[in-house]
C-alpha cells in the first residue's frame, strides 16, 4: 500500500470517527479510531520499507 493510501485511510477514518462522535454512535467512533490507526501503521510501514530499500 502506498503512502498516498495510507493517508486517504487516516483520513476516512478520521471522518468516520467525528460521524461517530457527532450521533453518539460509539461503534463507528471505535471504527474509525481503529482505521485512522491502521492507515498510521502502513504509512510508517512504508516509510520504513522505503528507508530500508535506499529511498527508492
Amino acid at each position: 500500500m502506498g503512502k498516498a493510501k495510507a493517508k486517504a485511510k487516516q483520513v476516512k477514518g478520521k471522518l468516520k470517527e467525528s460521524a461517530g462522535s457527532a450521533t453518539g454512535d460509539k461503534r463507528m467512533e471505535a471504527e474509525g479510531r481503529a482505521e485512522k490507526l491502521t492507515g498510521k501503521v502502513q504509512e510508517s510501514a512504508e516509510k520504513a520499507r522505503k528507508n530500508l530499500s535506499g529511498g527508492r
